[in-house]
């Protein structure tokens, strides 16, 4: 080759190298500065398969998931937010994750509560006509009726307040039933059953009508009512409240199960001091209410003997979430974030096994197991077990309120009737410096069922994602990818600032017909093997996302302050419709 071309390639060579050079900087630099769930995802997942089958092994084989179980549902039980026993659960959650290898295990105060209470003793019998002895317990944050009380019972019908002026100076030392007596079908389908093929059909598709709609406002306008209804109660001097159970799914509320929550008090707010109920009430097994109320419809007096004997520990209790890690050992990804969690709290009336000590054991186990494997992870892993979930998911919208970012709420006078996180929106979502560093959270919280798939909260870009994750997982029974929205637990504090929150689908098992919230929610109805298979799925998807080169994609940062507008009708669609004017005061009128 002749030296002058040599050369010219040569120059040509090391120019174009320093053009290539400076571009891949630029783009590396451009790259660095981004957040990384920007970053263009890779098409193929790297896929550490040795990993999968080591974490089944240790999940499935060498499992100490019901040891748990044990300890936080039959050494410590029931965990009423603001509850002695609840504090227990927080300090032996914390002990528990320090002594598996986790660090900087420590409880974080989410702020106050309420008033703390325990149930120590309840039981309601009738004296006559007859003797019988009832299933029954005392609701949430009821008084005590400070010994065994006997009075003539009374069934009141009370649908609004028209209805006080019926039994105004009628009820002074009387026991009242408050409460319909519902219909008592036959339990003719399995309380117990597995997700079929025509739930994965429903999963699978997308909604085209909204869902939800107002039940929950319809819910605490009932409960709004119920206050009232107490309020007078007391006032006519009535000694006691007896309330009949609620139904479960496939008419599972009966044969002595007793549903015991915010349904059966005066109230939504009855955790307060300034709305805690005025009367001692019990719920009752349905069929023993049944008894007595078929006894007052027939005019045949009725007498009851009860005693409720509960104690308040306090009126302004704060809530405490336990918090722990192993730490990130990638320089550049350690302080990047990915969560696991569950609800620490429960109902009192039993030890709060499905829900959710299901999901706290299952989350304690993904820690136990990755710290068994001696994991390091590129990005820190943490766990969150929170505490408030049943009066308003307190405990985890509040940690992601202090740490990533919140969604300012109105405070509009009828707005306070809510709880905080269930207001109206009052401005865009304001973010904190930690937003840009947690991937993603993972949570469970229906039951003891195995994990059958994960609902995606609409963010399409980690579908691809997971359907590669969950290629190896078919043989263990999961299979299903949703992209519909599922709410009711945790997830939805990261998923309403758009953080990728996620809720995995599971096997209903009896969760809806028998366990949830009820007297039968014990030990004895957790699944070992669901709970070590879920363990494993869970610790797979947690340690994917650990270990990733960018973080998970995230949907379209959320506007809840432009709902209502969003929603609102167009004001000029209609054809040869006459345009509204606004008068001074701001109302519309038609011209």
């Amino acid at each position: 080759m002749h030296p002058f071309r040599t050369c010219l390639i040569t120059s040509f060579f090391l120019m174009s190298f320093s053009v290539t050079n400076f571009a891949a900087n630029k783009t590396a630099i451009a790259a660095a500065n981004t957040a990384s769930h920007k970053q263009q995802q890779p098409q193929r997942e790297n896929i550490d398969y040795d990993m999968y089958q080591t974490i089944r092994d240790e999940a499935i084989a060498h499992s100490h998931i019901m040891e748990y179980a044990s300890g936080l549902m039959d050494g410590i039980g029931p965990r009423l937010t603001g509850s002695p026993n609840l504090k227990r659960a927080n300090e032996w959650t914390r002990d528990q994750l320090t002594a598996m290898g986790c660090s900087n295990a420590h409880l974080e105060d989410w702020g106050e509560f309420g008033m703390g209470w325990q149930q120590l003793n309840s039981w309601v019998r009738m004296t006559s006509p007859d003797t019988a002895v009832f299933i029954a317990q005392a609701s949430p944050w009821s008084p005590s009726t400070n010994g065994a009380v006997s009075a003539p019972a009374a069934w009141v019908e009370i649908k609004d307040e028209k209805d006080f002026d019926k039994y105004k100076g009628k009820l002074a030392g009387k026991i009242v039933l408050f409460g319909d007596m519902r219909e008592v079908n036959p339990v003719d389908k399995a309380l117990f059953a597995r997700l079929d093929d025509d739930d994965f059909k429903r999963l699978s598709s997308y909604p085209l009508k909204r869902e939800g709609g107002d039940g929950f406002q319809q819910f605490l306008k009932r409960l709004e009512f119920r206050e009232k209804v107490g309020k007078f109660l007391a006032d006519e001097k009535a000694v006691a409240v007896i309330v009949p159970s609620r139904d479960g799914r496939n008419n599972g509320g009966s044969g002595g199960t007793v549903f015991d929550d915010t349904g059966s008090t005066f109230g939504w707010f009855v955790y307060r001091r300034e709305h805690a109920s005025p009367l001692p009430v019990a719920v009752m097994a349905i069929e023993h209410y049944g008894r007595v109320y078929r006894l007052l419809k027939a005019h045949v007096p009725v007498s009851i003997e009860m005693n409720l004997e509960t104690k308040f520990t306090g009126d302004h209790e704060h809530g405490f979430d336990t918090i722990a890690e192993i730490p990130g050992t990638d320089s550049k990804l350690k302080d990047e974030v990915v969560m696991v969690g569950g609800h620490l709290d429960s109902w009192a009336s039993a030890t709060g096994a499905t829900d959710n000590g299901a999901g706290t054991v299952v989350a304690m186990e993904v820690m136990r197991i990755l710290n068994a494997l001696q994991v390091k992870p590129r990005r820190t892993i943490r766990i969150g077990l929170w505490t408030g979930e049943e009066q308003g998911e307190f405990g985890s919208y509040n940690y992601v309120k202090q740490h990533f970012g919140f969604v300012p709420r109105s405070h509009a006078a009828d707005e306070l009737k809510v709880t905080e996180f269930d207001r109206k929106p009052a401005g865009p979502i304001e973010t904190k410096p930690e937003y840009q560093k947690i991937s993603a959270y993972f949570n469970l919280d229906n039951g003891s069922g195995r994990i059958r798939g994960i609902y995606l909260q609409e963010n399409a870009a980690v579908a691809p994602i997971f359907a590669q994750w969950i290629e190896p997982l078919k043989d263990l029974g999961v299979t299903a990818m949703s992209m519909r929205n599922t709410g009711g637990t945790d997830h939805e504090a990261f998923d309403a600032i758009g953080i990728p929150g996620f809720q995995f689908v599971q096997d209903r098992l009896d969760y809806g017909s028998r366990t949830h919230h009820s007297n039968m929610d014990t030990y004895e109805r957790l699944q070992p093997e669901d709970l070590a298979q879920a363990a494993a799925v869970e610790a797979i998807f947690v340690y994917n996302t650990a270990m990733r080169d960018q973080m998970l994609p995230r949907k379209a940062l959320p506007h809840p302050e432009l709902e209502e507008q969003r929603t609102a009708p167009l004001k000029s669609a209609m054809p040869g419709a006459e345009i509204q004017e606004k008068e001074k005061d701001g109302k519309a009128t038609q011209p």
